[in-house]
């Protein structure tokens, strides 16, 4: 059996900066950026690498627990092209701010204010500090109260960066006393197939297929489409302080339906037996949308790695793995026989043309993605899938409960083409 491993999350906030000392901020990251440019020149040069700390300390107009976490990250990436590039020494420089590392308790600090709030104190330069209070994201932030007020957690190493202009900070968060199973060391994998409207699960043991389930999000489609209609309205009228309280109020609205879902993933995988949650890696698929200026809006803000993310850290909380396996042609592979053809999907129906087999599309791919993690992170073989489960469908309320389960508007069960009925929860 493989080892637990600890919990360790990385929460992102954005600064809410105190004041001007948001010029200090970027200058210091600047500065970063240069530390981490002399690291890389002396490292190239031949010089001892034990010696590099204290002579860019000498120069670097910085905090010296600061420029010694920028060097330790530069001579990490040093030592990464070293082992795996064949083909010599990158010049590796970076261009711009570069994010600044410190240490907690020595380059920057954290506490809770009256007001509830997360206050930050960031050591930018030698006797010159940031201070602001952080904003983010709900979970983060009661994660990170939770770490400030509990000794079961560390905190650890942070960022502070600029991502397309906004200050923000990264910290890391280590909780000593919960841990993350293994991915390997797994008796069920739960695949996962996030959609435009619906997210498909299928959970595969070694001896069969557990079980299979739809959960049904179509007001995230329906209101991210009302969202825009209104936002070109307001702009056409000139109106852009309304234009940004749309989009304010957009982005509650699905991060909040989201966290529902997420949080029913989790809970369903948790019925099985040591569950391993696998997911499609999906951070190249934007890059490669182009269907038409429609289409592309619409896939390029669907919630895909959001989604991701927030099922993610919450089955970390509750001790199950995740883990991640290439997207290609989970959706047009048929499960029994493995043809691929893109003509096999149609909506939300599947049928395999060369041995017939039927079934909903979403839930399909979601087979898929199982089989490929077993494969990929598992030593047991796929179970038969000659006999898949009827598929099971819900639909969420804006609350959070469940409503009464749909009727399924596929073939649902297996390769029976007349599958279709309904079913419970």
């Amino acid at each position: 059996m493989t080892d637990a491993q600890a919990l360790v999350k990385t929460l992102d906030f954005q600064l809410d900066i105190q004041s001007d000392n948001e010029s200090l901020l970027y200058d210091a990251c600047l500065e970063s950026r240069s530390v981490y440019n002399e690291t890389i020149r002396l490292a190239k040069e031949g010089m001892d690498w034990d010696a590099i700390p204290d002579r860019v300390a000498d120069d670097a107009d910085l905090v010296k627990n600061t420029t010694q976490r920028v060097v330790a990250k530069a001579l990490g990436a040093m030592e990464n092209y070293y082992e795996y590039d064949d083909f010599g020494q990158p010049s590796h420089t970076k261009d711009g701010a570069y994010p600044l590392r410190a240490n907690y308790e020595e380059g920057y600090n954290l506490s809770l204010n009256d007001d509830g709030d997360v206050a930050f104190r960031i050591s930018a330069k030698p006797y010159k500090h940031v201070k602001g209070v952080l904003d983010g994201d709900d979970a983060h932030l009661d994660i990170l109260k939770t770490a400030l007020e509990s000794d079961e957690w560390k905190i650890g190493t942070t960022e502070a960066l600029f991502h397309n202009d906004n200050a923000e900070l990264h910290v890391n968060v280590t909780n000593t006393k919960q841990t993350v199973r293994d991915k390997q060391d797994s008796q069920t994998v739960v695949g996962v197939d996030v959609n435009e409207d619906n997210v498909a699960l299928t959970a595969l043991s070694e001896n069969s297929v557990e079980d299979t389930l739809v959960i049904d999000f179509p007001e995230i489609k329906f209101e991210r489409h009302r969202y825009f209609t209104m936002r070109k309205r307001v702009q056409n009228a000139g109106k852009e302080s309304i234009h940004d309280t749309l989009g304010g109020c957009e982005e509650r609205f699905v991060r909040d339906r989201l966290h529902k879902v997420s949080r029913h993933i989790v809970e369903w995988s948790r019925q099985f037996e040591r569950p391993c949650i696998v997911f499609e890696d999906l951070k190249e698929m934007r890059d490669s949308i182009d269907y038409g200026t429609r289409m592309n809006r619409r896939l390029h803000h669907l919630p895909f790695r959001a989604l991701q993310y927030y099922t993610s850290y919450k089955a970390s909380f509750e001790g199950v793995p995740t883990a991640w396996i290439n997207p290609e042609y989970t959706s047009q592979r048929c499960p029994m026989c493995g043809h691929t053809e893109r003509a096999n999907r149609n909506k939300k129906r599947f049928k395999c043309s060369s041995c017939e087999h039927q079934d909903h599309s979403d839930r399909g791919a979601s087979v898929n993605v199982a089989v490929k993690g077993i494969k990929k992170h598992q030593d047991w073989n796929v179970p038969a899938l000659n006999n898949l489960p009827q598929v099971k469908k819900v639909r969420r309320r804006a609350s959070g409960a469940v409503d009464a389960p749909t009727v399924a508007s596929d073939t649902a069960k297996g390769h029976h083409p007349d599958g279709i009925r309904g079913v419970s929860d």
